[in-house]
């Protein structure tokens, strides 16, 4: 087995990085002066990944299987209960669904090997009947009625459907409680075959691990895993870059309105991670907690200390947005115009930038000591074409223009939309 070691000595991080056979990728970090490992084992499927195409054949999916699937996968054939079987070691499962990836993972600090062969072995040994599935409707219904009660989701939600007229990205990972009515366990054993094959999976560990021992135990565990085509997900209609509409207002059990404010991203072509930077310095610059903008309306109490800003890329698309609670949301809309105008007319401070650029460099080399946050970026810079070690690298060249750019382009009137919810 051929293993390559990549050495980021910028930042003193070096991983190693093997292909299985069967097309399988793995990333390992030593650290052998720590007492704690962990694993992520991911797969490029989300809860936006409903329409796809294998074999020349488009296939429809029901709203919330991504989700399903996850949930019914740690089920075992010989019924071991595989959170028990892990805990019992003192590892530390779980797993989550996002819009594009599921990823399954633990911590532990003793018995890693056999936790590691654990999560190999469940993740790729479907077993669905449909009692057990007529089972789970419940539970993950029960589990979608909690999100409707819950304002900030809705707000969420309801800004995504501003943006979007088409996209899959709109809907709730989860689904509805209708939508997976109609899930059945052949539908899990079809869609866990599609997604879940080597070639659109990585194995991602770091800890006081060997990369030899996590590339033998991966080979041992999976070897009756075989390659198999990975199928291409459609996700409708193109959008466009102007949003759907431009606001939704509605009322709920909230203290005090709420509102997020924003628009639509045009990702690159290829790696995406210096428009991302350069977006997140950007956002930093003129509305992070350090900006003139943030303490002038938090000083005027418009906002409060709930105000926050968010850069997201997922499923071939990304947003910019603002958000939080106030009086008057139109009010803070209105102060986002003027800060908008005055950073057209001047540019952003020199030595802010200057400050603000080394504060990120900070925050990034600090992430790069958690090892789930390390892991589970690796996944994504991997499904995505980009390397998160590149990230301090990148921050260093962006210039305060660049970050000018991005506001004059994504903050105009005619781009931005809203979404309230008042009391």
């Amino acid at each position: 087995m051929n293993i390559e070691s990549f050495e980021y000595k910028n930042i003193g991080e070096t991983y190693k990085a093997a292909v299985l056979s069967n097309g399988l990728e793995i990333r390992v970090l030593e650290k052998p002066e720590f007492r704690t490992s962990f694993a992520a084992f991911a797969v490029k499927y989300g809860g936006a990944d409903r329409v796809f195409r294998l074999d020349g054949e488009e296939y429809s999916t029901p709203a919330g299987i991504a989700h399903f699937l996850e949930h019914k996968m740690f089920d075992m054939p010989d019924g071991t209960d595989v959170f028990s079987a892990m805990s019992a070691t003192g590892a530390d499962p779980n797993a989550f669904t996002s819009s594009e990836m599921t990823c399954y993972y633990f911590y532990c600090t003793e018995q890693f090997d056999k936790n590691l062969r654990l999560l190999l072995n469940f993740v790729t040994t479907p077993f669905f009947t449909e009692d057990t599935v007529e089972k789970e409707k419940p539970i993950i219904s029960q589990e979608i009625m909690m999100g409707l009660d819950n304002p900030g989701r809705t707000l969420y939600y309801n800004f995504l459907k501003l943006l979007y007229r088409n996209h899959p990205v709109r809907e709730e990972v989860a689904g509805t409680v209708e939508s997976i009515s109609g899930i059945t366990a052949e539908t899990l054993y079809n869609c866990h075959r599609t997604f879940y094959c080597p070639g659109n999976m990585i194995l991602c560990v770091e800890g006081n691990v060997k990369a030899e021992d996590i590339i033998t135990i991966a080979e041992e565990t999976l070897s009756g895993w075989k390659a198999s085509d990975v199928p291409s997900t459609e996700y409708g209609e193109c959008d466009g870059i102007m949003p759907y509409e431009k606001q939704i207002i509605v009322t709920a059990e909230v203290s005090a309105p709420q509102f997020i404010i924003g628009s639509k991203i045009l990702p690159p072509e290829g790696d995406r991670s210096r428009q991302q930077l350069a977006a997140k310095l950007a956002m930093l610059c003129v509305f992070g907690t350090s900006s003139s903008f943030y303490n002038r309306l938090y000083s005027s109490g418009l906002i409060n200390r709930s105000f926050s800003w968010d850069v997201d890329y997922v499923c071939n698309t990304a947003m910019v947005s603002l958000s939080g609670e106030s009086k008057d949301p139109d009010a803070v809309l209105n102060e986002i115009y003027t800060e908008i105008g005055k950073v057209k007319e001047n540019g952003i401070d020199r030595d802010l930038f200057v400050r603000i650029k080394k504060a990120s460099i900070g925050s990034a080399l600090r992430s790069f000591e958690d090892f789930e946050s390390v892991c589970i970026s690796l996944a994504e810079g991997h499904f995505h074409g980009f390397c998160p070690f590149d990230g301090p690298a990148i921050l260093e060249k962006i210039s305060s223009d660049e970050c000018v750019s991005f506001l004059m382009e994504h903050f105009s009137p005619e781009r931005l939309a809203m979404s309230v919810i008042h009391p």
